[in-house]
Formats: structure tokens, C-alpha cells, sequence
């Protein structure tokens, strides 16, 4: 179920009416009703799949359970090695066999040795990156004595497969959500409407800016050696706006959604693109899967801790391992690598926590330092993004040929959509700027609770993003990150 469709604009209010006023006066029945609907939420795509996450749920609360009272250290190992077994078994097979088989295959064929692909259609489940990572950090913590495991089977699962962020995102830790799921929860009308301002702002960032921009980034990546060096520029910056509205977008409307239902979800983006370098881009951008890669994967390693080659190494594979995550294709590896190559000599000259506050702080407008700071980050971001686009490597670097050719210095050439069209979707693009700007020091774009502003200004500003929404949205897309 898609949160720009009708079927959840049905949905959502009939589970918030029944949540808040048939079964507010019982936690448990709360916690069954959030897990009925969230398996009706993610079974509306396709059914079959819950037993995956049902499997996965199950695994791991019993993993939890054994692991309280066993003492032996071999025996733990061996229960948390189930745990991880199970989960990135599930998570390679469906997503990662048919990758793996054709690159063995092609491996042979380097040495003269022909190999039959042996490969299968397998469809990819909806959002398995995502509540895999969810119910591994809970294996993960518990072992770890991080985190006591719970009895409580309903709040368990409705904990995995909580229907606001189970596709998409913010990966939780059950540190922080599970817990919500044991205290009783109160309707509070202020934060259900901050979750209602969010959930708006994420719409206006997906149906306007991304779904919008999906129309010339499909065409300009799809026919790209047909169109100029300038033309192909703008096709990369649409690129980064479309995948930031339309992922952000869909944070936004989780955490919103989950505030509705009394839930406070983490931050996952905090205006990444008003980044003064890479390292703080990455501080920004997908926070909830960065941190997940540094507490169980680059800490663990050893972080930056040693000497310079195991910095190097801990670098390099935690980006190589964060692209390939993104999906079953060399192109997320190299996007990886070219982030691992502009994080690196941040890394080794120690400069990677340069900027820990908001660019700009307490001045309206940035200094000429920060603005071609950002610019720069921007831009090379954007060329990073072309490797995540692209078809193969082989595109990418085609497509960068061309951007960086002569043509670059010409005039657009003309697309298969009215210029009238592009210049209202950058008109739109800029008034998102500039609101994300004004309230860059703000959880979200829409976060005016404590501004001294008139009702009939406020109604407006949410009328008038609504009649944005229904007048310009784009043709309804899948959000991005659905195939990840």
C-alpha cells in the first residue's frame, strides 16, 4: 500500500478511528490492532510475503528469549549466528541470488569456460532491507546485554512490522521503538497535528518535487546520449531533488503517520543538501541505516581506532557494504566506492566531525565560505548520484563523458516535455529550498507550532500545499527506495 493512494487515505483514519476510540482504553488490544493492520498494510501488496516477516519476527523473539538465561558463551554465539543466518539468508537469497549466479557465470567465462546461468524470478519483497536491519538490532542488542528481550509476543512483532516505517524506513532500534509499545499511550492533540503538518510536507515533497521529476530524470538517463553535456547536468541535479523528495518525503510521512498513533520514530533526514562537506552529508542523509553500518559493522571492525590502513579499509568497506545494500548491481557498489573516495581524506586528515551544528547558525543567510561549501558538496554528490542512476558502470561513465564535454557549455536541448513544465517543477524545487532553509534548525519543514503567526496564515500555508499537491502532482510513482 503506497502512502500517496487512495486505498491509504481510507486506510490510515479507519485504523486511527478504531485505535484511538474502540481500543484506547487497552494497551494490548492497541499493540493487535497496530499489528493486524500493519500486516493487512504490507499484505495489500502481496499476501505471501508476511510469512516471511512473521518467520523472521518469530525467529528472533525466540532467539531473544533463549539468549536471557543462557550464560555460555558458545551457545550464545551459536543463537545470535541463527538469528543473522536466518535474516540476511532470507535478505540474500531474494534479493542477491540472481546477482551472485550471473557474476559467477561471467567469472568462467573470463577463463574461456562457459557456465549456464542457473537463475530464477524471484520477486523481490517489499521493504526486507529495512525490517531485516530492524530485527537483527534487537538479536544484536540483546546479545549484547544492551538491551533485556521482551515476553511480550504482540508488542514484539507489531515492534517489527509497524506499518508507518516498515517499507521504507527509518530503520528503528528496538532500544528506541519497542519500548513505546510496554507504556500506555495518550492522545495529544498538539503532536498529532505537528504529525499531520510533517505527513503534509512529505506529500509535497514526493507527488510535487519527486514524482514530477521522475518525468525528465527517466527521460534524460533513459536517451542520455541523445541530449548535451548541459542538458544531462540538469538531469543529475533532478535526480538528486527526485531521490530526496521522494525518500525524505517518505520519512516524513512515517514519522508523522507514527506520531498519530502516539509513536516519536528517529530523525532520518536533517537537510542533507545545506551540507558543508561529505562527512556531514552523511551525517544528514539516511541517518537511521548510517548509524546502523557504525554501531554493527564500522565500530565493530574497529572504527578509526589503529593505524592508517585499517581507517582505510573500515572506510571502504563500510560504503562498499552501504551501496551494495541499496541494491543487487555493481552501480550502487561504485556510487559506494565514489563516497568511500570522497570521505577518505576527511577521514585521515581528522576532519570528518569539522561541522556538527547547522550551517549558517543564527544568521539568515550563509557566508560566501559556506555557500560554495555547500555548492561543492552538492555538486559532487550529484556526480555520485549518477552511478546510483545509471543502467551499468559502463552508462555512468558515458553519461559523466558527455556532462563534462564541450556541450556542457550549451543550451539545454529540448525534451519531450513543455518548458513551461520544468520551469514550474524548479519553481517548486526552490520554494522547498527556501522553506527547508528558513527552518533548517527545525525537525521538519512544517515545524511552526511555537510561531507567533496568524490562524489564516497558517490555514493558507496548508491550503495552499494542498492545492499544490492536487493541481501539480506528478503521476502517481512507486517511492524509490521500495526496490531496496
Amino acid at each position: 500500500m503506497l502512502f500517496n493512494s487512495f486505498e491509504f487515505a481510507i486506510f490510515l483514519p479507519i485504523v486511527f478511528l478504531f485505535y484511538w476510540f474502540i481500543v484506547n482504553k487497552n494497551l494490548k488490544h492497541q499493540n493487535l490492532l497496530l499489528l493486524i493492520a500493519s500486516y493487512i498494510f504490507y499484505g495489500w501488496w502481496d499476501w505471501r510475503f508476511l510469512s516471511l516477516i512473521i518467520f523472521s519476527s518469530a525467529i528472533d523473539y525466540w532467539v531473544g528469549i533463549r539468549l536471557k538465561n543462557q550464560q555460555d558463551k558458545t551457545k550464545r554465539k551459536l543463537l545470535l549466528l541463527t538469528s543473522i543466518f536466518v535474516n540476511i539468508g532470507f535478505l540474500g537469497f531474494f534479493k542477491y541470488f540472481n546477482f551472485f549466479a550471473e557474476n559467477f557465470a561471467s567469472a568462467f567465462t573470463l577463463f574461456g569456460k562457459h557456465t549456464d546461468i542457473i537463475s530464477l524470478k524471484i520477486i523481490l519483497p517489499v521493504g526486507i532491507s529495512f525490517y531485516t536491519f530492524q530485527t537483527l538490532s534487537y538479536s544484536i542488542d540483546v546479545y549484547r546485554r544492551k538491551f533485556k528481550p521482551t515476553k511480550d509476543i504482540i508488542a514484539f512483532f507489531a515492534f517489527v512490522s509497524f506499518f508507518p516505517q516498515l517499507v521504507a524506513g527509518p530503520i528503528e532500534r528496538a532500544t528506541n521503538l519497542l519500548p513505546q509499545f510496554y507504556k500506555k499511550r495518550y492522545f495529544e492533540y498538539d503532536k498529532a497535528v505537528d504529525g499531520m503538518r510533517q505527513i503534509l510536507w512529505g506529500l509535497f515533497k514526493k507527488i510535487v518535487i519527486a514524482d514530477n521529476c521522475a518525468h525528465y530524470v527517466n527521460d534524460i538517463f533513459s536517451n542520455y546520449s541523445d541530449y548535451s553535456g548541459s542538458t544531462l547536468l540538469i538531469g543529475a541535479v533532478l535526480f538528486a531533488f527526485q531521490i530526496y523528495g521522494d525518500f525524505s518525503g517518505y520519512s516524513d510521512i512515517a514519522i508523522g503517520t507514527a506520531r498519530l498513533f502516539g509513536f516519536k520514530l528517529m530523525r532520518n533526514f536533517a537537510y542533507p543538501y545545506f551540507s558543508r562537506d561529505i562527512a556531514e552529508f552523511w551525517r544528514r542523509w539516511h541517518i537511521s541505516l548510517s548509524s546502523w553500518f557504525r554501531d554493527y559493522v564500522y565500530i565493530p571492525l574497529g572504527g578509526s581506532r589503529g593505524g592508517t590502513w585499517p581507517k582505510i579499509r573500515n572506510t571502504f568497506i563500510i560504503f562498499l557494504v552501504s551501496g551494495f545494500w541499496h541494491g543487487a548491481n555493481w552501480t550502487f557498489i561504485a556510487w559506494g566506492f565514489v563516497n568511500a573516495c570522497y570521505f577518505l581524506p576527511l577521514m585521515l586528515t581528522k576532519q570528518n566531525r569539522k561541522y556538527l551544528d547547522n550551517v549558517a547558525e543564527g544568521r539568515i543567510l550563509p557566508s560566501i565560505k559556506e555557500f560554495f561549501q555547500m555548492g561543492l558538496t552538492f555538486f559532487i554528490t550529484c556526480i555520485a548520484w549518477v552511478f546510483f542512476r545509471s543502467e551499468s558502470i559502463g552508462n555512468a561513465f558515458h553519461y559523466l563523458k558527455i556532462m563534462f564535454s564541450h556541450s556542457l557549455f550549451s543550451l539545454p536541448c529540448q525534451m519531450n516535455l513543455p518548458r513551461r513544465f520544468i520551469l514550474t517543477i524548479l519553481g517548486f524545487i526552490f520554494l522547498s529550498i527556501i522553506i527547508e532553509w528558513v527552518q533548517r534548525d527545525k525537525q521538519h519543514a512544517l515545524q511552526i507550532e511555537n510561531f507567533k503567526l496568524p490562524e489564516v496564515i497558517k490555514w493558507g500555508l496548508y491550503y495552499a500545499l494542498i492545492i499544490i499537491i492536487f493541481t501539480f502532482g506528478g503521476t502517481q510513482q512507486e517511492f524509490i527506495y521500495f526496490q531496496f
